[in-house]
């Protein structure tokens, strides 16, 4: 795996748009192109001259927060339903030259400005910006980008400083990091591709964690939460 500088990133990124803009589903070569793309371009010039490895990318606006005081625990075993996660969020659009405020200690959902087209042979993740990072707002979660991705990205996104953070759609928010990778038959068929708004995604207790927690209980899953004296349910530890 190499990691592909900003000098290449340019330069494959100006080959794509080229192509694309010829509307030419071949390369000269005769194979179908695959086109890495991002989308508003970012500045080419500046990005071969920056000596950098990563592309900075834009928050878009739209934002996901959890609704307070209408979820006391979250409970992997009853999020099977995407709908039981969805009824505990709420959505916000904040246009350009507004902003979202994260309070300490508080949690949301964002989005790339950006579109992203990765390529078969691509794959990147995001990481949070030093200068973000020293101000109390933790970005993303090590997201992982996989060849043949189309979308925009959805973004964790964490106060952990002592003062709110006035967060501007527009503005650089986070890297990204590309790097080659072996070639994909399969392009990416996650829930994720072609979302334009954040996505929680989903969360399940699948069979085999299941089977595991039937082994260790040796009779059946116990119920999260204070039974009716006041102490944690039997196979529960809450700190």
């Amino acid at each position: 795996m190499s990691l592909d500088t900003s000098p290449a990133l340019a330069a494959q990124l100006q080959r794509s748009q080229r192509e694309v803009l010829k509307l030419n589903p071949k390369s000269k070569k005769g194979r179908k192109f695959d086109p890495f793309i991002i989308a508003p371009m970012p500045d080419l010039k500046e990005l071969k001259e920056g000596g950098a490895a990563s592309v900075n990318i834009r928050l878009g606006t739209w934002f996901m927060a959890f609704r307070q005081g209408r979820l006391s625990l979250l409970d992997v075993k009853k999020l099977d339903q995407p709908d039981e996660s969805m009824m505990q969020t709420k959505m916000h659009y904040v246009p350009f030259g507004g902003y979202f405020v994260l309070h300490p200690r508080s949690f949301v959902l964002g989005v790339t400005l950006e579109w992203l087209r990765m390529p078969n042979n691509r794959a990147g993740y995001v990481t949070s910006r030093s200068s973000w990072g020293r101000r109390g707002l933790i970005i993303a979660t090590a997201s992982g980008v996989h060849p043949g991705f189309s979308g925009c990205l959805t973004l964790e996104l964490t106060n952990v400083g002592e003062a709110p953070i006035a967060l501007y759609p527009g503005t650089d928010i986070c890297q990204f990091f590309i790097h080659s990778a072996r070639k994909v038959r399969e392009m990416d068929k996650s829930r994720f591709v072609g979302k334009r708004k954040p996505s929680l995604g989903d969360v399940a207790f699948d069979d085999f964690a299941k089977a595991l927690a039937r082994y260790g209980s040796g009779a059946r899953l116990p119920e999260p939460g204070p039974n009716a004296g006041g102490e944690a349910a039997p196979g529960a530890v809450s700190v």
